[in-house]
């Protein structure tokens, strides 16, 4: 707790130090002349500086807000680490954040997403210290779940916080897409809030630093606490330690084979990461969507489950193999996919990708005619149906995760009664930021009580029974 409080006070004069100094036009740091004092040693004051722009005069204000929100949770949280225990403390930094968060709103969605991912990447944020209520535990593929929530792959994309962001109490996250070779993303800007309607519009093909960049981050992040384990009581995590830990693998946009990439990252990936993500549905990169039909898939997942099983494997065993889809599937689609998953025994299926369509409200703002993959809110119902759908074609036999839309303990709840074993986020948490985790929790935990579940299995497709 001592640590954290000296980290947070760190960053706080650290952010306050530079946003004095860039408050200053970037010359003479910030002087307080009535206290004498002064950020570093204060020579002669430039001349007045020329009338600023709107853009200097925008920079400055918002370096004012950072400012003073920073000194105020430095200040309290100064005070209050005194009297506070280590859970309460950690509760306490989560609802701080709900201060720092709205001003990521004022940025513009590409800095802002960097930003977090740099913020979290350095330990910038608060770790989860209290226990997950047992009712939200969850047992999938042999691996312990302390609860049900993961964040979706595309946010930690190349591996850069993996520690951190599972320090925010997910029970799992998922890495990715990764490419086997390292690819740049479309021009800026590629992504656009909605926020009205808490929803995001990405048309940014698979950006990835590659394989090796992802491989050698995991390795570094786990590798000293890979084979660690307790002696005593259950554990809820990977091979990685701490936490499950997914890889989303996908191909390059040039690549003329597919399935070459798929198997490259299959190869590469298979020993570090707790699950892998056969990712087939990206609305972003061409014609890789004509691979959820049904011989395309049959074979390309053939094709990875044999090089997997001329491999040697230890105790644990391979990775589970799952595939993740898009919701923009016809009927025949769907069932094209189940009797793949049923066929060739697929772990799992994750429930879903962004979409094409534009479903009301959506269509009626402006930024709804560019183009790509809509995210957020206004996913949800779409969705869902197809998770629901998809639990009764496969029979209740593969593994489902639901993702698409989810902001609440309720949605959650909603995924999980139709069909859903685990729930993954992403658009709300980039809107709502670190609270928004032990708030879903807490209020999945209480849907589940309040319905009488004493597990998060028996609640699993209560909807279609």
């Amino acid at each position: 707790m001592a640590r954290q409080c000296s980290r947070l006070l760190r960053l706080g004069f650290t952010s306050m130090s530079c946003l004095f100094e860039r408050g200053n036009g970037g010359g003479a740091p910030f002087r307080a002349t009535a206290h004498k004092w002064s950020c570093r040693r204060f020579t002669a004051a430039p001349p007045p500086p020329p009338r600023r722009s709107a853009d200097r005069r925008t920079r400055v204000t918002m370096g004012r807000i950072l400012t003073g929100t920073m000194l105020g949770v430095v200040i309290a949280g100064g005070a209050y680490v005194s009297t506070a225990d280590e859970a309460t403390f950690s509760g306490w930094l989560f609802d701080a954040t709900k201060l720092v968060n709205p001003l990521f709103a004022l940025l513009d969605p590409e800095t802002a997403h960097r930003l977090a991912i740099s913020a979290a990447a350095r330990g910038f944020i608060p770790r989860e210290k209290r226990p997950d209520p047992s009712i939200l535990e969850v047992e999938v593929w042999g691996q312990k779940f302390s609860n049900p929530l993961g964040l979706a792959a595309g946010y930690d994309k190349n591996a850069e916080a993996v520690e951190s962001l599972l320090g925010l109490g997910f029970s799992f996250i998922e890495v990715g897409s990764v490419t086997p070779i390292p690819q740049e993303g479309t021009q800026k800007p590629c992504i656009f809030r909605i926020p009205l309607e808490r929803a995001i519009i990405g048309r940014d093909c698979v950006n990835s630093e590659g394989l090796v960049a992802v491989v050698e981050r995991l390795a570094g992040q786990y590798g000293k606490i890979k084979f660690k384990r307790k002696s005593d009581g259950p554990e809820h995590g990977g091979t990685a330690g701490h936490g499950i830990v997914g890889v989303n693998i996908g191909k390059n946009t040039t690549s003329e084979d597919a399935a070459a990439d798929y198997l490259q990252g299959f190869h590469t990936l298979c020993h570090i990461a707790d699950y892998l993500v056969i990712n087939v549905s990206p609305p972003n990169t061409p014609g890789l969507r004509k691979l959820e039909g049904r011989k395309q898939l049959k074979d390309l997942v053939r094709k990875i489950q044999s090089a997997r099983d001329e491999m040697l494997w230890g105790e644990r065993g391979p990775p589970p193999l799952l595939v993740k889809i898009s919701p923009d599937l016809s009927r025949q689609d769907l069932e094209d996919i189940a009797a793949v998953a049923l066929t060739l025994r697929l772990d799992g299926l994750i429930i879903s990708n962004t979409t094409t369509s534009r479903p009301e409200p959506v269509n009626k703002y402006p930024v709804s005619k560019e183009s790509g993959g809509l995210s957020g809110k206004p996913l949800f119902s779409l969705s869902t149906d197809i998770l629901k759908e998809m639990y009764i074609l496969t029979q209740g036999k593969i593994t489902l995760v639901g993702c698409g839309g989810v902001s609440s303990g309720e949605d959650a709840y909603r995924k999980i009664r139709a069909g859903a074993t685990l729930v993954q986020i992403y658009t709300a948490f980039s809107y709502e930021g670190p609270a928004l985790v032990p708030r879903i929790k807490a209020e999945l935990a209480r849907c589940l009580e309040g319905d009488g579940f004493k597990s998060v299995h028996e609640a699993v497709g209560a909807d279609c029974r």
